[in-house]
Parts: structure tokens; C-alpha cells; sequence
């Protein structure tokens, strides 16, 4: 083994014991507090965090493998000013897709609508596909398929939110205005983003 091979080894050593010491003294800071909010717990709160998350990154370089471990941040979420037993829940999901292949979205919409014009390619047509897809599949399954549909996938987000149980279309009309951040329980976001960062 190398010595550049094995300092990345012991790096990653040093980082998992910095996260066990980080462990340690959270948990005294924790049981000998008194008072919510306490800074020394925050500090402590603070330290664990950052050490986890050094020894995520660190782990996921050499080794290319991640902890089962999510660390909230200043993302909506971290704030949960919420029920702390909800009625009912709220589901939002966003998920982006690049139009990669126009003719292999038009020629699967025409599998399923056979109303549809064959071979058509314009721009008008390119959104009836769309529809039609749409209409067909569940979004999970064109996320699952998309490459097949002629899409590429782009960024996606998935947030859960405490909400009070609504009346059968109460809340069609507007159905995305009451996204909360203070109301978010948990969220869940794929982007390239995240492994740009991890490359740097």
C-alpha cells in the first residue's frame, strides 16, 4: 500500500474517531443541561454535525460509501414549527425533466393514443404527447422510464408537510400555496448539485 494510499486511510480513521468524540460530548452536554436552548448543547449540537458530515464526505471519497445518517441544516425542516401530532399530511413533488428526444415522446404517446397523428414532431404535437403520457402513466413510473419517454431527468424535490385535513377539492384550485416551510416534517432533494459538492 502507498503512503499517500494509507494517510487517506488513517484520514478517514482520524475523521470517524473525531465523530465518536463529537458523540461523547454532545451527550454530556445533553445530560447535564437544565434549560431548552441551552448554547452549550447548541455548541455540542454543532460540533456533531459538522464532524458527521466531514466523515460522510471523507468516507464517500475513498471509500465511495455514504452513513445512513441525515443532517438537517438551515433548510425547511430544521425549523418544524408544526403539530407535533398532525391531523393529516401534505405530499408536494417536483420533478424536472429535459425534453432529451422529442420524436421518442411523440412515438411513445402514439403507442398509447392511437388518435394521434403519426410521425408528427411539432411543437404543438410535443405537448399533446406530453398529455397523453401524463394522462397514462403515474408519475413514478415515467421517473422510473424516462430515458425510454425520450426525457432526461433534471432536479427533484419530494416535501411532506403537517396540514389540517381538507373537504374533497378544497384546495384544487391553488393546490401548491399552502407549502409551509414552518409546517415541513421532512423533504428529500436529488440534484447534480450535491455531486458537484461532494467532488470539490
Amino acid at each position: 500500500m502507498s503512503d499517500a494510499a494509507q494517510l487517506t486511510i488513517t484520514e478517514v480513521r482520524a475523521a470517524a474517531e473525531a465523530v465518536k468524540a463529537a458523540i461523547d460530548r454532545h451527550l454530556q452536554a445533553v445530560s447535564s443541561s437544565t434549560e431548552p436552548g441551552d448554547p452549550v448543547v447548541v455548541h455540542a449540537y454543532e460540533e456533531l454535525a459538522a464532524a458527521a458530515i466531514a466523515y460522510d464526505q471523507i468516507l464517500y471519497e475513498v471509500y465511495d460509501e455514504v452513513t445512513p445518517f441525515e443532517i438537517p441544516g438551515d433548510e425547511p425542516g430544521a425549523g418544524y414549527q408544526g403539530p407535533e401530532q398532525p391531523e393529516a399530511i401534505s405530499v408536494l413533488i417536483r420533478r424536472d425533466y429535459l425534453i432529451a428526444d422529442p420524436k421518442r415522446l411523440r412515438a411513445q404517446a402514439e403507442r398509447v393514443d392511437e388518435t394521434l397523428t403519426p410521425g408528427g414532431g411539432g411543437e404543438s404535437e410535443v405537448t399533446a404527447a406530453i398529455g397523453v403520457l401524463f394522462g397514462e402513466y403515474e408519475p413514478d413510473e415515467i421517473a422510473a422510464r424516462a430515458e425510454e419517454f425520450g426525457l432526461e431527468e433534471g432536479d427533484s424535490t419530494l416535501w411532506v408537510s403537517a396540514t389540517d385535513p381538507a373537504e374533497p377539492g378544497e384546495w384544487l384550485p391553488e393546490p401548491f400555496e399552502g407549502a409551509d416551510p414552518e409546517l415541513l416534517i421532512c423533504r428529500f432533494d436529488v440534484s447534480e448539485v450535491y455531486d458537484d459538492e461532494l467532488d470539490d
